[in-house]
């Protein structure tokens, strides 16, 4: 249910079009440029860079693109300061929606969230209002390939001290608490393990179903229009799609 459909959402990313890998190795090189402002351009020493820098090669963003974000982000050429800011709301028939952006412009990016919530049938909310039906977690998704072993897999992942662990049919999903994740995911790629996806996210805790089809058609339209905004880095809901 949730888990398969958090699945067709990495297969949908990485399927996607070369404009529109594009913007998102953009989004990602923002990120990439914030945490460098923040902790330093070495990696070394700068685990919030550590965690990007992942996160974008877990995107397939290549590595010559996520060097040139970070000497970009080290050096006088950008002066652009980024904020993170966090919205959130529902969206047709009662659907938890958070959408964290980073933006150089407060007053804009607000104005084109909250007009994409009236558009589609939803409203923005007030800080805190849906993000108590969330958990922040560190989640690692590992591509299930032949020659794989459960077993093996999951001991890895609770010694690298992984909160909780499943099997799904197509990848393994690991959990950690969000002040473990860093050293959960290292241990994991120094034993050789290959990310689909390695981010902190927001997991609902319980799901809504829609069966209306125009609710269905502006929940989508809704999360297509968000996701195709520049300013918007992660989207988080709580309804349950099916794959």
């Amino acid at each position: 249910m949730a888990g398969h459909s958090k699945w067709s959402n990495i297969k949908r990313k990485k399927e996607k079009t070369d404009a529109q890998k594009g913007k998102i190795f953009t989004k990602l090189g923002r990120e990439l440029a914030v945490a460098v402002k923040m902790g330093g351009p070495d990696p070394e020493t700068n685990a919030k860079l550590r965690d990007a820098i992942a996160k974008a090669k877990s995107n397939n963003m290549p590595n010559d693109s996520i060097m040139r974000s970070i000497k970009k982000a080290s050096g006088e050429m950008d002066a652009t300061n980024y904020e993170y800011i966090t919205y959130e709301g529902y969206g047709p028939s009662g659907v938890a929606v958070i959408v964290e952006t980073l933006t150089d412009n407060r007053n804009r990016t607000a104005g084109d969230i909250r007009h994409f919530f009236d558009k589609f049938g939803g409203n923005m909310g007030t800080t805190g209002c849906v993000s108590f039906m969330f958990d922040r977690v560190g989640q690692i998704i590992i591509e299930k390939k032949e020659g794989m072993d459960e077993d093996e897999v999951m001991s890895a992942a609770l010694d690298a001290g992984a909160s909780d662990f499943s099997a799904e049919d197509e990848y393994f999903e690991i959990l950690t608490e969000v002040n473990d994740f860093t050293s959960v995911r290292e241990a994991l790629e120094k034993q050789g393990y290959e990310f689909a996806s390695a981010e902190l996210t927001m997991l609902p805790q319980n799901y809504v179903k829609l069966t209306d089809p125009d609710a269905i058609s502006n929940m989508e339209k809704l999360i297509e229009r968000l996701e195709d905004h520049d300013d918007v880095q992660n989207i988080y809901h709580n309804w349950e799609q099916d794959d």
